[in-house]
Formats: C-alpha cells, structure tokens, sequence
C-alpha cells in the first residue's frame, strides 16, 4: 500500500492574482519558481465547496441515477446524485439534501465510503462519496437550476456503465468503483 508522503513545497509564489470569481468557483493565475527554479505561471480553480456524492442502493439492490445536460461540457450525462457543500456545513447533512432534492429519497442509514480530489493538477476540488441505504420515497425538490431525469437501474449494470464508458462523471466513476471493490473484497454487504 502506498503511504502518504508529508514533503514541504517545492514551488515557490511569486505573485498571485485572482482572475474570476462568483459564488461557487475562484481562478487564480500565480507566477512562480517551479521545482527546479524556473520561472512559470500556474493557473488554479479553487472550488468554494466540497462536492458530495450519493450511491442511493434500495432493498432490490437498485440504484438511482441522475440524468442531466452538462452545460462545461455540452454533453448530458448520467450520474450519481451529487451537489456542493459549503465548506462550513457538515457533508452528510448536504448528502441528505441533495439525495432528497434530485430523488425524492430519505435513506434511514447512511455510510461514508470514502473522499479524495477530483482533478488535483489544476484544482482543489475535494469529494466526499456516501452510500445511503434504507430508502423511502418522497417528492423531489430539484433547483431551478435542475432539469433531471431520475433512474433506478440494477447496481451490477451501473458498475457495468462505469466501465464501458456509459457514466464519464468522475464523482460518479470513483465512489461506485470503490463500492464495488468494497464489495467484493468482502469489506460491505448489502
């Protein structure tokens, strides 16, 4: 197993310079001295929020998939239930809300399988993933901002989509890959 390695940073700040900002994302260009001394630019996204993601498994062992145009990358996708948390709310609340706004789903029992950063070269954008089982069904409440259609599929071909490239949403891909490894190392059950 790898280890963390705790290092100090080799790039050094010049300057930085905030280049756009709203509500949910900040990009800052910095001028630096990369590892090796040389004079560079390194652009970053700071996200303002963690992103949460819900694997919704019913009794059935059913899961529930959110569809929806993507407007960054012109594309519907398909995808867990999934939103920002402001980074001083607690996730599992957000995990809650989100389940219930995109799904109309209350789950009763709820574990947190895991979290890491979606794209750590060029943003800071932090993830945590939950699995939330003993479903009940309510009316959802989705955005304004939201127009989706909700799946309920097999989880055995949602694991399936993931692999044959039909769910292309990192925070979709990483938590069902990891549920799925979980469960076959014996380590959950359902």
């Amino acid at each position: 197993m790898l280890e963390r390695i705790e290092s100090n940073n080799p790039w050094t700040i010049i300057d930085k310079e905030t280049i756009y900002e709203n509500s949910w994302i900040e990009l800052i260009h910095h001028n630096v001295l990369n590892p090796s001394g040389g004079k560079g630019i390194y652009g970053k996204v700071h996200f303002k929020n963690k992103a949460i993601g819900v694997i919704a498994v019913d009794k059935e062992l059913n899961t529930y998939l959110v569809g929806q145009y993507r407007f960054p990358i012109e594309q519907y996708s398909w995808e867990l239930p999934e939103g920002g948390c402001p980074l001083e709310t607690d996730s599992l609340e957000t995990a809650k809300r989100e389940l219930l706004e995109e799904t109309g789903l209350v789950a009763s029992k709820w574990l947190r399988i895991g979290d890491g950063f979606l794209s750590n070269s060029v943003s800071d954008e932090y993830a945590e993933y939950y699995l939330a089982t003993e479903l009940e069904q309510h009316n959802a409440e989705p955005e304004e901002t939201e127009q989706l259609i909700v799946k309920k599929l097999p989880l055995l071909e949602v694991f399936s989509m993931v692999k044959d490239g039909r769910i292309t949403d990192a925070l979709s891909q990483i938590p069902l890959l990891k549920l799925e490894l979980m469960l076959l190392k014996g380590e959950l059950t359902l």
